[in-house]
């Protein structure tokens, strides 16, 4: 069999080059539809069979990303054996790595979102939020992959990365310092983000300013209060501020104090604990603790009463509040036991006043002030 045609030249390549060039391009497409049709169904048949998802994530980010890097590694194999000119070359090789690079960057990025996502959602399943927090990480580390994806493709491609690096620098340096403010409230917004110390819907106190969080941005943390508007509070200022967040609050321990006259008798003195004790106890989501007869006060005999409410949520609390406090005032009626109030005694001696009684002696009156 001749193969003398084989010995063909053109543009400084033998037809035979030509000719093996595209069965190594044929053959790996080949491959790799092959691989992509078995190998991948099979996969994707035996994933469908577990019970979580993370792994079907995980192929389906393989199929997107590796099958184009196959196929680019095919075509670059095809062309490599070619003798082509230095111009067409250098471009061809300029085109690998570009898109080589895109790929490659491409992967890393849905790799590490799929292993953030993975690791948040297994460890912190119980924040309903972390969706939020997820969708604000992920922008600022595709932002630095790409970034360094950059520098790396453009040292490959022949570009001297040190005077980049220096401008990149010295321009840097002056919009850090143009920008201060919003790069602190930058810092402040991934250490709100990482150290979480209120999510969505946490009703928490800054300072003077109550409400539930709203929408936490990059710059700002956006806060609806009691009476409606919205506060709207630079990051920074949180985190250097002493926040008290209401919602992790599993239990709030209530300290109330009472007063009765001093006219109570003993025998009703020692009645009130044992009472207050019976009220808080039937009382729902109450836990008591303790009622004594704390001391005496200026109008009042006083008492001191502790007890917890077993939730954040203040609207429960103020209804098991008014509860109680009914409930005392009610049986404080029954038994004929007044609460004092700020009231004053004035005597007024017999040169001021005076009255006889049924034996004509003089005797002092007394006015009770309300």
């Amino acid at each position: 069999m001749n193969l003398d045609f084989l010995a063909i030249e053109f543009l400084n390549n033998q037809l035979g080059d030509y000719l093996l060039a595209a069965a190594i391009f044929v053959v790996g497409i080949l491959s790799i539809k092959v691989l992509k049709r078995l190998g991948f169904r099979n996969l994707k048949k035996w994933v469908a069979k577990t019970q979580n998802v993370y792994d079907d994530v995980l192929i389906k980010i393989l199929e997107r990303n590796l099958i184009p890097i196959a196929y680019l590694g095919t075509f670059y194999l095809a062309v490599n054996n070619l003798s082509l000119h230095s111009i067409l070359d250098r471009s061809v090789e300029v085109f690998v790595v570009i898109v080589s690079t895109i790929l490659a960057i491409r992967l890393l990025t849905y790799s590490i979102e799929y292993l953030i996502k993975i690791y948040w959602l297994n460890y912190h399943r119980d924040n309903q939020n972390i969706e939020q927090s997820i969708d604000a990480l992920v922008p600022a580390i595709r932002v630095v992959i790409w970034g360094i994806g950059a520098i790396f493709l453009l040292d490959n491609i022949g570009f001297d990365i040190s005077a980049i690096v220096a401008s990149v620098g010295i321009g840097g340096v002056a919009i850090a310092l143009a920008s201060q403010g919003l790069l602190q409230d930058l810092f402040s917004y991934f250490a709100i983000l990482f150290d979480r110390p209120f999510e969505l819907g946490d009703f928490i106190s800054v300072g003077d300013y109550v409400g539930t969080i709203e929408h936490v941005g990059i710059k700002t943390t956006r806060l609806k209060s009691i009476s409606g508007e919205q506060i709207i509070i630079a990051n920074t200022d949180l985190t250097s501020s002493r926040v008290r967040n209401y919602k992790r609050m599993t239990q709030r321990r209530i300290v109330s104090k009472l007063g009765v006259v001093y006219e109570t008798d003993t025998e009703q003195l020692a009645q009130i604990p044992n009472l207050i004790t019976e009220i808080i106890n039937n009382t729902e989501n109450t836990i008591f603790d303790r009622a004594h007869f704390s001391g005496y006060g200026s109008y009042s005999l006083d008492f001191e009463i502790v007890y917890f409410i077993n939730t954040s949520d203040y609207a429960i609390y103020m209804d098991a509040q008014q509860q109680i406090n009914l409930k005392i005032k009610s049986e404080f009626a029954k038994r004929s036991i007044e609460f004092a109030y700020p009231t004053q005694v004035n005597y007024f001696n017999n040169s001021a006043i005076k009255s006889n009684d049924h034996n004509g002696s003089p005797t002092l009156v007394s006015l009770r002030e309300k």
